[in-house]
């Protein structure tokens, strides 16, 4: 059996702009993994079985894709050992699926290679894409064009995840987001962050990124306040939330800053990884 952590990730940035022809809203975003992990483990079985995780939709999807893609029959079993939160903006089911992927892919009679690897992944969801190769991305597009960025990681994340909040489907947040008019001035936004991420050096710089435009659409941050009260140099939600990242420079800062947040959410301390 093979094995492989499916890292969570967060938005250090989100831009949105309009709805495209195929009905996916154009947008930039920088993609950045922490070690907020699910586990992983995949074996050749006489048919495609994925336990652990019922709900899973999108793993069974992207074997499914993958083997029609390679001509192959889905003759796999996976087990997923989930710890990142479920519809928080931290993308674990598309780290799943990218863990299966390149998990699956090695035991084909004749594995796609890696260009055919990521078609089969953006076809399955615009996030997979970024978790089959490592480092932080500028992603644009519907998410599907990546950028590597060199980005800083000498930080500490807190994840808040409140307990309070049931998070709305994706589609109503950036339903809710046109009608709050928010894909004015698009342009301008995604040219305040690619001319904030031409100047990073230190993670401070972070702080200059534009705040997430779904913020408000996904019912506010009220968390990212009290991350920046704890001391964050930058708070924001993650994706389309609930979840909100709050970034400091110190571990037991961030620690304090979780134990802060305990009353209100469930929290983790973690840190950037590549």
């Amino acid at each position: 059996m093979s094995r492989l952590p499916a890292a969570a990730k967060i938005n250090l940035a989100l831009v949105v702009g309009g709805r495209r022809t195929d009905g996916l809203h154009e947008l930039a975003t920088v993609l950045q993994r922490i070690d907020l992990c699910d586990g992983v483990e995949l074996e050749p079985a006489p048919a495609l079985g994925v336990v652990g995780f019922p709900q899973d939709t999108i793993v069974r999807a992207a074997l499914e894709r993958l083997a029609v893609t390679a001509g192959a029959d889905p003759a796999w079993r996976v087990r997923i050992r989930k710890r990142i939160p479920l519809a928080a903006g931290l993308g674990g089911g598309s780290a799943d699926a990218a863990a299966a992927l390149a998990l699956a892919n090695p035991l084909l009679a004749s594995p796609l290679g890696p260009r055919h690897l990521l078609d089969v992944a953006a076809s399955v969801g615009a996030d997979v894409p970024f978790f089959l190769e490592p480092g932080p991305k500028l992603a644009e597009g519907a998410g599907e064009r990546l950028t590597p960025l060199d980005l800083p990681q000498d930080y500490w994340v807190v994840v808040a995840l409140p307990r309070s909040t049931r998070k709305p489907a994706t589609g109503a947040v950036y339903e809710r987001f046109d009608e709050l008019g928010g894909t004015a001035g698009f342009e301008e936004r995604r040219q305040i962050l690619l001319d904030a991420l031409a100047v990073v050096r230190r993670p401070r710089d972070f702080a200059a990124f534009p705040a997430n435009d779904l913020a408000e659409a996904a019912e506010g941050a009220p968390l990212a306040d009290e991350l920046r009260a704890a001391g964050a140099f930058r708070a924001d939600v993650s994706g389309a939330g609930p979840a909100v990242y709050g970034l400091f420079h110190r571990l037991e800062h961030a620690k304090a800053a979780a134990r802060r947040c305990r009353g209100e959410a469930r929290t983790w301390v973690a840190a950037p990884v590549w």
